[in-house]
């Protein structure tokens, strides 16, 4: 994935397009970061780490200013390198699935093998929550 930042960087340079220039960096130092660390994690791992801390920022700033405006942005910007959110029914159906192949599952259970396919494609607070519904 880092390739590929690289030359949407260079398109982006080409395109006079700072903002797209400026996520890109701040992405690609991401990537270096976490390739130089004693634990790597996978790509699409650091980018949903990126994006999730951009979403958190805005909360710092108020409502309405520049600062939302240009994370908004960005996040728009980055979202091609981020896995697809999951719909809500989607994710119903998907712990149903698990429910009903694996009878008797508890809320640890379900979560445990759920959690890795979902990760950056849908909240866990919420996933959490309507496992527990589903669950019992």
């Amino acid at each position: 994935m880092l390739e590929r930042v690289t030359e949407d960087i260079k398109a982006a340079m080409k395109a006079k397009d700072k903002g797209r220039l400026d996520a890109l960096r701040l992405l690609k130092s991401a990537f270096i970061e976490n390739n130089t660390s004693a634990k790597p994690k996978a790509d699409a791992e650091v980018a949903i780490a990126h994006v999730k801390k951009l979403k958190d920022s805005i909360e710092q700033f108020p409502a309405g200013s520049d600062e939302v405006a240009k994370i908004k942005k960005e996040i728009e910007y980055l979202a091609a390198y981020v896995p697809q959110p999951l719909s809500k029914e989607d994710f119903e159906a998907m712990v149903k699935e698990f429910v009903s192949s694996n009878p008797g599952a508890d809320f640890g259970t379900v979560m445990k093998a759920i959690t890795p396919q979902i990760k950056g494609r849908f909240d866990g607070r919420e996933a959490s929550q309507i496992v527990k519904t589903i669950v019992g």
